[in-house]
């Protein structure tokens, strides 16, 4: 992902916040907690860690998609597995393998769809190490990858109970994304370009815009939610295209306890998944992730690093997001 620093940021909005929930004198209000297991998330990491660093086409990435693809039909999705093409940053022709898993009843299919993604790829390149030959290895990609796909497998587990269990009321699509951190790297001598991140969305939301094959009230995805000291504020591409399901989802998150976490402050726009869905495919879709404007990139200090690894997760980081995701899906 990418970060656009042409927008002020303000904190003027968290502070106004803050005041009005100290004079108020009320205690939040909160609501029933969801079904969710952070230990459950952070096996689904470790596996997908496992594997190595899933550089896209490499013997990693291919049997990572294939186990994810054997999750969500364990889970009970039916499987989608959308193949393409979209030009790097050098203008090759890059393979994408976007994993799509439907979950819906005779019942719910008719009804407006919940879109839920988080990509599955990590950056061949540590291009944020300070040593130029550290560069050129792999992304190891605990936070930045296995994160969002290990939250979004426990809520695939937690929605399958509720099909088996009759209890399922909205129908969910989970994306998992290929391509996402593509990105021409900073060795790169020639000219970057932003639309060389976030393939595979950009392949799924031209896909959509064509074919319009269902219809999607909102989109929710996630990007390096596992961070222990994790704070997610509120993108602005996210307040831009779907600023009424921010405002939901931050709400939830605050009457479930997690409002020190999902803050009122709002970041700089970035170009990540989300954007697309919004952009391309005309979905209102909100991005929930770890962005620091007190950091130099915004992201943490391991970010595209050869350090992004299992130490750098959290199981409470986990269950706050995976609570706040549940929350949304009915």
């Amino acid at each position: 992902m990418k970060v656009k620093k042409n927008i002020f940021v303000t904190g003027l909005v968290a502070g106004i916040a803050c005041l009005l929930s100290a004079c108020s004198g009320k205690k939040p209000v909160t609501i029933e907690r969801p079904s969710f297991s952070a230990d459950s998330a952070y096996a689904y990491i470790e596996r997908q860690m496992a594997f190595g660093p899933r550089v896209p086409n490499g013997a990693a990435h291919m049997q990572c998609a294939v186990w994810l693809v054997q999750q969500l039909r364990a889970f009970g999705a039916t499987v989608e597995l959308q193949k393409g093409y979209m030009p790097d940053y050098k203008g090759d022709s890059q393979q994408i393998y976007n994993i799509i898993g439907h979950f819906n009843t005779p019942e719910t299919a008719s009804r407006p769809r919940i879109l839920l993604g988080a990509h599955y790829d990590t950056r061949p390149w540590c291009d944020e190490e300070e040593a130029y030959a550290d560069r050129f290895y792999n992304v190891p990609g605990a936070n930045d990858g296995a994160s969002g796909v290990g939250v979004l497998l426990e809520v695939a587990r937690q929605v399958g109970k509720r099909m088996a269990d009759s209890t399922f009321t909205t129908p969910v699509d989970i994306v998992f994304f290929d391509c996402e951190d593509m990105g021409t790297p900073r060795t790169y001598t020639g000219v970057e370009r932003e639309d060389t991140w976030c393939l595979g969305s950009q392949l799924w939301a031209t896909n959509y815009a064509k074919n319009q094959s269902a219809v999607y009230s909102f989109g929710i995805v996630l990007d390096m939610v596992g961070a222990p000291d994790a704070t997610f504020p509120r993108e602005m591409y996210s307040t831009q295209y779907a600023a009424n399901y921010q405002q939901q989802i931050w709400h939830a998150a605050e009457q479930l306890g997690y409002g020190a976490m999902f803050t009122a402050q709002q970041s700089y726009p970035i170009t990540d998944d989300h954007y697309y869905i919004n952009y391309i495919a005309g979905i209102p879709c909100v991005d929930i992730i770890h962005y620091d404007v007190r950091n130099a990139t915004g992201f943490p200090h391991w970010w595209h690093t050869r350090n992004d690894n299992l130490d750098n997760i959290s199981k409470p980081t986990l269950q706050a997001v995976g609570e706040v995701v549940m929350s949304q899906v009915k």
